[in-house]
């Protein structure tokens, strides 16, 4: 068997990382009132009710509604079409891993005992690691829930990518074993 060349071994290994690189995630923050926004929730407990989220998601742009014992602001955000919300996650903290997309369409924060209430986010959009605010309107956060649809995909091709970039990471490697 040979053995790689230094300056082989050594561009070898820039592709590489250079392709790792390209699929990582980025991280983001959201925060209260960005363009991500749905809308928020007063007083919004218990946290992670899928009515909230369902409601806000009819509502018109810039609206205020009372309903079901809450009180509902929507943003004046576009956010596009949005499907309706079923329960999928939760929990605390304000790191949070989207996975690869897909998976999570709304992120509802309950800020307990203060004036914001609940803070719901549209992430079908985001991807990765994200992080959200630890104090709104005045209160610790002290839960979040995500959001799926029920029908969305898990994988929107990133595999697929992975697979075809390491074959071609396998094809360089041979073609610089082999001369």
């Amino acid at each position: 068997m040979k053995s790689i060349a230094p300056r082989k071994f050594a561009l070898l290994s820039a592709i590489f990382c250079a392709v790792m690189l390209a699929f990582a995630h980025n991280a983001s923050a959201l925060s209260i009132g960005d363009t991500h926004e749905l809308g928020y929730v007063w007083p919004g407990v218990p946290s992670g009710n899928a009515l909230y989220v369902n409601h806000l998601i009819g509502m018109a742009l810039g609206t205020i509604d009372a309903a079901n014992g809450q009180i509902y602001h929507r943003s004046t955000n576009v956010l596009g079409s949005l499907p309706t919300a079923i329960v999928d996650h939760s929990g605390t903290g304000t790191t949070i891993n989207l996975g690869n997309g897909g998976l999570y369409t709304y992120l509802f924060a309950t800020y307990a005992g203060g004036l914001l209430g609940s803070e719901v986010w549209y992430v079908g959009n985001l991807s990765g690691i994200i992080k959200i605010p630890a104090i709104g309107g005045g209160c610790l956060l002290s839960g979040w829930t995500l959001f799926g649809t029920g029908g969305a995909v898990p994988d929107g091709g990133t595999t697929v990518m992975l697979l075809g970039a390491a074959l071609g990471v396998l094809g360089i490697a041979r073609r610089f074993l082999m001369s």
